[in-house]
C-alpha cells in the first residue's frame, strides 16, 4: 500500500494526505496496481499492538477531483504539471468558483522559502495546459491546507 499525490502517482511524505494505492501480487487476481480513489494519510510510528505494517488515518475523502469549467474538464494531473514546470512551487490548489455569472479558476500556490515565483509565467502555463484563463494567488509556506485536495470546486449547484 502507498499514499500518493492524486493525479501523479508520486509518493507523499508520511503524514501527508494522498490517494491510497494498493499493489498486489496474487495469481488469482491479476490486477497489479489499484488506485482506490480514496484519500488517507500514513500514521507515523509503530502500532500499539506491535504490528509493523503501514497504518492509515482512515477515509478522508475522494481523490477524483476532476471538474468541468466552461465546458472543459480540468484534472489534478494538469495542476501537477503546472507545479512540475515551475520548480519554486511546493504546493498548489486550484479553486473553481462562480462569480457574477461566470466560472472562475484561481490557482493558489505556496512558494518554497526564499523563492520568488514568476506570476505571469505561471498564469501562461495555466492557460496552455487547461485552455482556460486562470488567476493566481501566492501564499507563504504552510498556508494551504494539507488535506489532499488538488482541485476544490466551491460552486453552488442549486
Amino acid at each position: 500500500m502507498e499514499i500518493v499525490l492524486p493525479g501523479t502517482g508520486d509518493p507523499v511524505a508520511e503524514g501527508e494526505v494522498g490517494e491510497v494505492v494498493v499493489t498486489t501480487f496474487n495469481d488469482d487476481y491479476p490486477l497489479v496496481r489499484f488506485a482506490t480513489g480514496d484519500l488517507s494519510a500514513a500514521l507515523p510510528g509503530p502500532s500499539a499492538c506491535g504490528r509493523t505494517n503501514m497504518r492509515i488515518k482512515g477515509w478522508l475523502g475522494r481523490a477524483d477531483q476532476a471538474t468541468k469549467v466552461k465546458g472543459l474538464f480540468v484534472h489534478p494531473s494538469q495542476v501537477a504539471e503546472i507545479v512540475r514546470r515551475h520548480a519554486g512551487i511546493v504546493r498548489a490548489r486550484l479553486v473553481v468558483d462562480h462569480v457574477d455569472g461566470n466560472d472562475r479558476m484561481t490557482l493558489h500556490v505556496e512558494a518554497a522559502p526564499g523563492v520568488e515565483l514568476e506570476s505571469d509565467a505561471i498564469v501562461a502555463t495555466i492557460r496552455e495546459l487547461t485552455k482556460l484563463r486562470g488567476e493566481l494567488v501566492l501564499h507563504a509556506p504552510g498556508e494551504l491546507a494539507d488535506d489532499g485536495k488538488v482541485i476544490d470546486d466551491v460552486r453552488k449547484h442549486d
